[in-house]
């Protein structure tokens, strides 16, 4: 039987991370470590109403810490969910906030903590420019993150992805200590994940680890995070898919989303800019929907990333180390875990391109893709994908 206790440690990297199976009744002293008193936990719907919410308010409210629930969340989070959230913690006279979930409640947690010291509209800490420099950081509130999902990575993100309604853009809004101060993982909290949400959220982690290490700058500590995040999903995705009760599995794979998100400091790219249009008009699973365009993208950067991909491939002992094998490899790890093969199938259809093309274009992730990507390389890459059209 595997010794599970060697996944009990404390990381600062980037963030204090608390890791471990049980390491949820840690919760309440991470607050009171950050001087909370009043705590708001942030969460979805979905998971509000499950056990591991009520535990956690629970044991917090016996510790001395009374702790509010705010909940009105999308999986694509929208600007008045914030807003709400705001107006949930000033009423509850909160301190700090407990951002308990996966990607739509961590960010809207993040972002609730930002924007209780603001008076701005969120958008105007959008990533651009210095628009960071307007943040009044005394007025952020302090964060928490528990994550339940192994996807996005965001407890260790400096940043929160808000759709805005006005014109149907997912934007980044990013300030450096957006960072949760305190990370509490516990891979037992994953292990109620369906098997094809583990398998989307986990195509989630994959996209953020291979497209910073394909993104165009030089960051050779997030590459050498990358490839070692790949390392781990392409060993224990498809075993967390088969048996959600693996916990070596699921701790192997909380680590992988949290190097994701670590390495794409350096950058993402396509795949992520096809993606953010699909999921903030149709809504769609973000994860699911980067696994879905993953194959079309690689296809499409060959030319640059060709040498790197056969790294890749003889860093991960593949048969066939080269570009192919890797995209070989990507198109098996898909079927394997029921990922499916067209954006057809997510709901996008042929007469959605011409609005989603432009979208993705000025998407601030297309900006480290690669290969340089214009709107029209955007129409042929989503004509590829809805087609289930891979070259060769």
């Amino acid at each position: 039987m595997t010794d599970l206790s060697r996944f009990t440690v404390n990381w600062n990297y980037p963030t204090l991370v608390r890791f471990g199976i049980g390491r949820i009744r840690d919760l309440a002293d991470a607050c009171k470590s950050l001087g909370m008193k009043r705590p708001l936990l942030v969460t979805d719907p979905g998971l509000a109403g499950l056990p591991m919410i009520a535990t956690a308010i629970e044991a917090n409210n016996k510790a001395g810490l009374p702790t509010g629930l705010f909940r009105d969340i999308q999986p694509n989070p929208v600007e008045k969910n914030i807003t709400d959230g705001v107006a949930a913690f000033r009423a509850g006279g909160h301190d700090g906030v407990i951002a308990f979930g996966g990607g739509s409640a961590l960010d809207s947690g993040k972002a609730i903590a930002l924007m209780v010291g603001q008076n701005r509209s969120i958008f105007d800490f959008e990533d651009r420019e210095d628009w960071y420099s307007r943040v009044n950081v005394a007025g952020m509130a302090p964060v928490v993150a528990v994550p339940t999902t192994s996807g996005t990575g965001s407890e260790v993100g400096r940043s929160s992805v808000v759709t805005d309604l006005r014109d149907h853009l997912k934007k980044i809004i990013f300030h450096a200590r957006m960072m949760p101060s305190i990370v509490v993982a516990d891979p037992e909290l994953t292990t109620g994940l369906p098997s094809h949400i583990t398998a989307a959220v986990g195509m989630d982690a994959l996209s953020h680890n291979l497209e910073a290490y394909c993104a165009n700058f030089y960051h050779p500590m997030a590459d050498g995070i990358a490839l070692q995040g790949m390392k781990l999903i392409w060993q224990w995705l498809p075993k967390a898919v088969k048996d959600g009760t693996d916990l070596e599995a699921r701790a192997h794979m909380m680590v992988a989303s949290m190097m994701g998100a670590t390495a794409f400091q350096k950058g993402l790219g396509a795949m992520h800019a096809l993606s953010h249009p699909c999921s903030a008009v149709l809504n769609t699973h973000h994860g699911l929907t980067n696994g879905v365009v993953m194959p079309y993208v690689l296809a499409f950067n060959r030319s640059a990333i060709e040498e790197r991909l056969a790294a890749l491939a003889r860093y991960l002992n593949f048969k066939d180390a080269s570009f192919g094998g890797v995209l070989d490899a990507v198109l098996k790890l898909r079927q394997d875990i029921g990922i499916p093969h067209k954006l057809s199938d997510l709901g996008v259809k042929p007469e959605h391109i011409p609005r989603f093309a432009p979208m993705a274009a000025i998407d601030l992730t297309a900006g480290s893709n690669p290969v340089p990507v214009a709107e029209k390389d955007m129409v042929t890459l989503y004509q590829a994908a809805v087609e289930g059209r891979l070259p060769g």
